[in-house]
């Protein structure tokens, strides 16, 4: 490692204190627009730290620091009406360890252990071995030099699963399981995707719950009583793939825009079933009908949010593919 990244790095771990430190003063003291200000402030500052490394450093750094500073604003409104029952040990403990976007479990961080954190780990380590076997099998079909187009298009969707597997199903759930060991209730933040008969149950209940707990409590509820639920739902999505463009475009410097469409439609879509469902259209409670219209929505425009230069800058170093095509 050389020395200028070892400084980047410092940088970063620096400026992820702060915001942690800061925080914690800001929900104490239900500073939510100095939140929003600080979240600003400290991913533009990482970005110009990595701006001349790699794509992949770039998007760690990002993602950990916006994570970081959303932590902050979502904190300070979930305790903005209710006395703030969560310790400095205990926000530091959770802002650095937990994916989550609610930091009330980590409450009873220290007590007695929360059932299912084996199942929970066991859950995670077989999904990160199926994430590994994918790779291997991508590897194997890059050996055989097949049509660059052709290759590209086998390998893509099965690298996202791969990845998803061994991040989302695998990591994300034995963090979950080893904080019950430690007293806190945390919970799977993917929780059967494809179950889902709907598209409004997927992104509220079942893909992501970080991030619907993120806009849930940090655009949606904030804007709701002023703005209606329509506005305030549409605004969570846009919100939704702004953050994607930090994360997939801004490090690439390509595809700009093109994540933020893909939630933008996928808002209109759960507007469209929310109004169907207000008129007796049901068609979605016939499950095959549901699970194929969930499937279609999701995947079809899925190009748009993982977008060409992200899969080639990104997924393939990720994977140990690098200098392709």
């Amino acid at each position: 490692m050389d020395t200028p990244l070892i400084v980047r790095l410092l940088c970063f771990a620096v400026i992820n204190l702060a915001v942690v430190l800061v925080g914690y003063v800001f929900i104490k003291r239900t500073l939510v627009f100095a939140g929003w200000i600080m979240l600003v402030l400290s991913i533009t500052g990482v970005f110009f730290i990595f701006v001349n490394e790699h794509p992949v450093f770039k998007m760690l750094a990002i993602i950990a620091t916006t994570f970081s500073a959303m932590k902050v604003i979502a904190v300070t409104e979930g305790y903005k009406n209710r006395p703030l029952t969560l310790t400095f040990k205990q926000w530091c403990t959770y802002a650095a360890g937990w994916v989550g976007m609610r930091a009330q479990p980590f409450e009873t961080l220290g007590q007695k252990a929360v059932p299912g954190g084996g199942e929970m780990v066991r859950f995670g380590i077989s999904r990160i071995i199926v994430g590994a076997l994918l790779i291997l099998l991508v590897h194997g079909i890059v050996a055989l030099h097949l049509d660059a187009e052709l290759t590209y298009i086998l390998m893509s969707p099965i690298l996202l699963v791969a990845l998803s597997l061994i991040l989302h199903f695998g990591l994300l759930s034995i963090s979950a399981g080893m904080w019950r060991f430690s007293g806190v209730n945390t919970y799977y933040l993917f929780r059967q995707p494809a179950k889902a008969l709907s598209l409004t149950e997927l992104w509220s209940k079942r893909w992501n719950i970080a991030f619907s707990e993120m806009t849930s409590v940090a655009i949606f509820r904030p804007l709701k009583n002023s703005v209606g639920a329509t506005v305030a739902l549409m605004a969570s999505f846009i919100f939704s793939g702004v953050l994607h463009e930090l994360a997939l475009s801004l490090p690439v410097n390509s595809g700009y825009g093109l994540p933020t469409l893909y939630f933008v439609i996928q808002g209109i879509l759960v507007l469209v079933e929310k109004l169907m469902a207000s008129r007796g259209v049901f068609f979605l409670r016939n499950k095959l009908v549901a699970r194929i219209w969930v499937f279609f929505w999701l995947i079809v425009p899925m190009p748009l949010l993982f977008h060409e230069q992200f899969i080639k800058q990104i997924v393939w170093p990720l994977v140990g593919l690098l200098g392709r095509d």
